[in-house]
């Protein structure tokens, strides 16, 4: 017989695929590189030293004539006549036998949860889903890192097993193993044929053969088959067997949406009784319960991610003394919660930076930029201004961190992190340039003050005052918000996230911002009536603009916080407010601000009883608003003029000063409730009956909050002039306001 030497490459590739091991599995097992394993097999290295051989044949399970024939081979002394090892491995009919057809991994016993998700595959598996009833057969089963993906998987394939009686196949494609590359999709699919039964010398070496030789074996079976942990779609799309009796699962941190034929179930972190759940049974101590308050907080520190809970229950478990509080309070006082969340050489933090790895460098640079936003969540534009980009390219880096579970969408548009994540992204970005850090950051704070001063300009009751002192660049993408709708809806959607942004620009030195912001915000928040809020905001304005020497800024929160406080009942608080920025205002000559706090001092001393106090400070607000042009404030000043004349009696000074004030607000139609006193001419001289008359203009126009300042004060008050009336008279008076209550309450109807 003719003699065929053999190559190592060769023999070391058969065997290592017979073995059904990829080449960083080998090379884990070996203990040598994966680079060495690859020019082993590629013939970049003909022969191999005699240390690496024998490690190569301990981790292949090589024993005695087998073992001395691969060394030989090794050290380039072997043939195919020497042994018979060699001619197992390439005789051309050979035949092969199933590895193994039953590979998944045990089962979990402290399982948890996925209740929902577990009847969702069932049930589409039954047929309850899919188009015309027909049984869907790929499922992706996708989440971010440590959310259970695997888990799952395993037992979802163990309650279905039974059901397909041909196999159930459990493969890693080590998308996200540390240390090891992922399996290409060649190797995969001679580790599933070799599985099946097909000889290692009948594998094709090109994959394109191999995935029609997988597809050929597989059309007629009945099989489970598990790929788990994909990188992406062309990671499984030649593993994908034909026919409809097999049914795929796949597992991957990424959204395959390059793969439309599976039907996609995205696992969230788990619900607080259930994630309190899972860590009691991991810890299976008597004295650790769902119900303690330590678990509770335990399970909340941890993000309610499965992967976060077991390696803390894991700390638990094994310290008897320890108690779940304290190991709550641990984890809530640390610093680096991230690093705290470990066990042995596993930790929550090698798993994100798995994911990070895997984004090109413009998605990782937004990754770290989005750890610096302050507040919850992001839109384009705001992400658009921490990165420095355009909308265009921030949508499409945004839409990758989507894609690889990074950032969830949970309302279009909108993007935020998990919480453990948020805190990767900050460590991860503290790496960064200081100066280019503190830039994204400004961009941020800029766009923030540049919206909010653009949506108040259809909110704001008064004209605000202006800031010299604070500067900032204008950013390069806002939104235009050219209605009061429009308006509204950005304010309520960036609420807390300016609230955020306040908060950290007045802990790190950016007291431009943290007195901007608020001021631009007062419009919103009083009208919609978010006035603790408002408070705390002006409060952060007010001790910003102290430390910053900025008496203007000082003067503009006292007045806000003067006017919520008024609106909230606290008459003494907004007194001294808004008296000491009237104060503050008069000393700078700021006429318009002046007017605002005098103005709204005016309310407050109406609602106190002080009526000569409120015509008195209304009309030297009306004349400072007169002095600068401000038609708005003019405006305002007028009706609340007129109002506070009403109720000192002088009616035909409060009927001039409300028709002034009909005039200039230039209103044609619709109703508004005004209080116009008249004579009764059926009475004696001196003797008046009030009248509340309704008058056609535009109610719709006026800001509700007025509205509503009407309504408050009809309702509480009788509104007997200060100048005495007969009791007929009040009886009458007490009557037409009754009516005008019912008459108010159907105008409110109408607009609501």
């Amino acid at each position: 017989m003719e003699e065929r030497s053999v190559s190592f490459a060769e023999l070391l590739k058969q065997l290592r695929t017979s073995a059904g091991m990829t080449q960083e599995g080998l090379a884990e097992a070996a203990g040598l590189s994966y680079r060495s394993i690859s020019d082993l097999e590629r013939g970049i290295n003909l022969t191999a030293r005699r240390e690496t051989a024998r490690l190569l044949a301990d981790a292949l399970g090589l024993e005695g004539p087998d073992r001395a024939f691969f060394e030989a081979v090794a050290r380039g002394r072997g043939s195919v006549m020497d042994d018979s090892l060699g001619e197992r491995i390439l005789a051309p009919d050979a035949t092969g036998v199933a590895i193994a057809t039953r590979t998944l991994p045990r089962d979990i016993s402290t399982f948890t949860g996925r209740e929902r998700e577990l009847a969702q595959l069932t049930n589409v598996l039954e047929g309850s889903a899919g188009p015309e009833g027909v049984v869907v057969a790929i499922h992706a089963i996708d989440g971010m890192a440590g959310i259970g993906k695997t888990t799952f998987a395993v037992r979802v394939a163990h309650e279905l097993a039974s059901r397909f009686p041909d196999g159930q196949i459990f493969l890693r494609l080590h998308g996200h193993t540390p240390g090891q590359h992922p399996v290409s999709a060649s190797d995969a699919l001679g580790t599933l044929l070799l599985t099946v039964g097909v000889p290692a010398p009948h594998i094709p070496p090109d994959m394109e053969a191999r995935a029609s030789l997988w597809r050929d074996r597989m059309s007629t079976k009945k099989a489970l088959l598990v790929l788990d942990d994909a990188t992406g779609t062309e990671h499984v799309r030649p593993l994908l067997p034909s026919g409809s009796g097999t049914l795929v699962l796949i597992t991957s941190r990424r959204r395959l949406t390059g793969l439309p034929e599976a039907l996609p179930l995205t696992l969230d972190t788990l619900e607080p009784g259930k994630a309190a759940e899972l860590f009691a049974r991991l810890v299976a101590r008597a004295d650790v319960r769902t119900s303690d308050s330590g678990v509770i907080n335990l399970v909340r520190l941890c993000g309610y991610l499965p992967l976060a809970i077991s390696l803390m229950a894991g700390q638990l478990k094994h310290h008897g003394t320890w108690t779940s509080a304290d190991l709550a309070i641990d984890l809530a006082s640390t610093r680096d919660r991230l690093g705290a969340i470990h066990a042995e050489e596993h930790s929550v933090t090698a798993a994100f930076d798995l994911s990070y790895a895997d984004l090109n460098i413009d998605q990782q640079q937004l990754f770290r930029r989005l750890g610096l936003q302050p507040g919850a969540d992001v839109d384009g534009y705001a992400a658009a201004a921490l990165a420095g980009t355009s909308l265009v390219a921030t949508a499409m880096q945004l839409e990758g961190l989507y894609s690889h579970h990074l950032i969830d969408e949970p309302v279009r548009g909108r993007f935020r992190f998990h919480d453990l994540i948020r805190e990767h992204a900050r460590s991860l970005g503290l790496t960064d340039d200081r100066a280019e850090l503190n830039s994204s950051i400004d961009r941020l704070l800029s766009y923030y003050t540049h919206s909010a001063r653009a949506a108040d300009r259809h909110l704001a009751r008064r004209t605000p005052v202006r800031f010299p002192t604070i500067v900032y660049n204008e950013p390069n993408h806002a939104p235009a918000l050219p209605t009061r709708q429009d308006a509204v809806g950005w304010m309520d959607a960036e609420r807390l996230n300016l609230h955020a942004a306040v908060d950290f620009a007045a802990h790190n030195d950016k007291l431009q911002f943290s007195i901007a912001i608020p001021a631009a915000m007062q419009g919103f928040l009083r009208t919609y009536g978010h006035w603790s809020q408002a408070v705390a905001l002006h409060q952060r304005a007010l001790d910003s603009a102290h430390r910053n020497s900025d008496q203007l800024g000082e003067a503009a929160a006292l007045t806000n916080m003067g006017d919520v406080r008024y609106l909230m009942g606290d008459y003494p608080a907004a007194t001294a407010n808004l008296t000491r920025a009237a104060e503050l205002f008069h000393g700078l000559d700021d006429q318009l601000g002046e007017a605002n706090s005098i103005s709204t001092l005016g309310l407050v001393q109406r609602a106190t009883g002080d009526h000569l106090g409120a015509v008195r400070n209304q009309g030297r607000a009306l004349k400072l608003y007169r002095a600068v042009g401000d038609l708005r404030g003019e405006a305002v000043a007028l009706g609340d003029l007129g109002f506070a004349q009403y109720l000192i009696g002088d009616y035909p000074s409060a009927t001039a000063s409300l028709t002034n004030d009909l005039q200039l607000r230039g209103l044609q139609k619709g109703v508004r409730l005004s209080l116009v006193p008249a004579r009764n001419p059926s009475t004696r001289p001196g003797r008046y009956c009030i009248r509340l008359s309704r008058v056609l203009i535009s109610l719709v126009s006026w800001p509700m909050s007025r509205l509503a300042r009407l309504a408050r004060d009809l309702f509480r008050t009788d509104h007997t002039p200060s100048t005495g009336l007969s009791s007929e008279a009040q009886a009458g008076s007490r009557q037409t306001v009754s009516q005008s209550r019912a008459a108010i309450s159907s105008a409110i109807a109408r607009l609501t």
